[in-house]
């Protein structure tokens, strides 16, 4: 086997690992891509000799890497018109359901509260609480010192703690079944079925980009008028036939998916307590859909589980 097939062997083997870290980090399914392609090149250049642990080397280069491509976009971010959203991932048959901290780590609510820490903090907190690096391993990662790293990592830790305590685990099941209860009870025009499964103090939130029409309210905070919105989207399904509604797992959790014709036109994601929708997020830049179809594997070990 020559070097560069060594090389190529090894990095497609932690390849899916490699893919959870940057997607966690950015937030971007397109962006983690392309960091991705650019840490393969480098890799290629690095004498295999000198690596004492390769998925430590390689987690810490994606990661470096990442932090470069959020500091690139820190001005797109800026300009961003309206709420941004994490890039939702649909995920393959191997997509960690059953690891209950993947499937936590990778929702869209956990995603959305990871954009409240700072670049570096994310990186630590996804390295340390979800991957299980060591802090000597992660220092390299971030540029700077154990001692920083482990304060960064308490930090993080007490700022995510805070802000998730209300939800707990993502459970699938119940996730489910309250989708297809929200779905039924639109579909009828049922408005206290609607009231019913949704938290009084809700907050539904819209990312369109500025791209495409979206709804009156990119941001909701009202049951009344959260259940008002899925009626009339119901209603105009009734009077269009190429706009369908299915449920599909993305992001690890059952989701809605409408769509226009053969396009994908929106998803939605919920965050569920106590058999109630607490949050709700519709992604409609269609910029984050377009990758949409292409099956992503994730993961916490070096391959894929079986």
């Amino acid at each position: 086997m020559t070097a560069s097939d060594e090389h190529a062997e090894l990095f497609t083997r932690l390849r899916p690992l490699l893919f959870t870290i940057a997607y966690e980090v950015l937030g971007s399914a397109t962006e983690s891509d392309d960091v991705l392609q650019d840490s393969y090149l480098r890799w290629a250049e690095v004498g295999l000799a000198t690596v004492r642990d390769t998925k430590a080397y390689l987690a810490q280069l994606v990661t470096r890497q990442a932090l470069n491509a959020r500091r690139a976009g820190a001005r797109r971010r800026e300009s961003y018109v309206g709420p941004w959203l994490p890039e939702p991932i649909l995920v393959t048959e191997h997509d960690g359901a059953a690891d209950a901290v993947l499937a936590e780590s990778v929702s869209m609510g956990m995603l959305v509260v990871l954009e409240t820490l700072t670049p570096n903090e994310r990186a630590v907190f996804v390295l340390r609480e979800v991957f299980g690096f060591d802090y000597e391993d992660i220092a390299p990662a971030v540029g700077t010192s154990v001692t920083a790293v482990r304060q960064m990592a308490h930090r993080a830790r007490e700022h995510v703690q805070a802000r998730r305590k209300r939800f707990g685990p993502v459970d699938t099941a119940m996730t489910a079944a309250v989708t297809e209860q929200f779905l039924a009870a639109a579909a009828t025009g049922d408005m206290a079925g609607l009231l019913s499964l949704l938290a009084p103090d809700i907050t539904w939130t819209t990312d369109s980009g500025g791209k495409v029409r979206a709804v009156r309210h990119l941001v909701m905070s009202d049951a009344t008028q959260v259940a008002s919105a899925f009626l009339a989207l119901f209603r105009e399904m009734r009077r269009r036939p190429d706009l369908r509604i299915e449920v599909v797992t993305y992001n690890s959790q059952p989701a809605m998916a409408i769509h226009l014709g053969e396009l994908g036109e929106s998803v939605c994601l919920l965050e569920i307590s106590d058999g109630k929708i607490t949050r709700g997020y519709s992604v409609r830049n269609p910029e984050k859909l377009a990758a949409l179809a292409v099956p992503r594997t994730i993961t916490r070990g070096d391959t894929p589980a079986a």
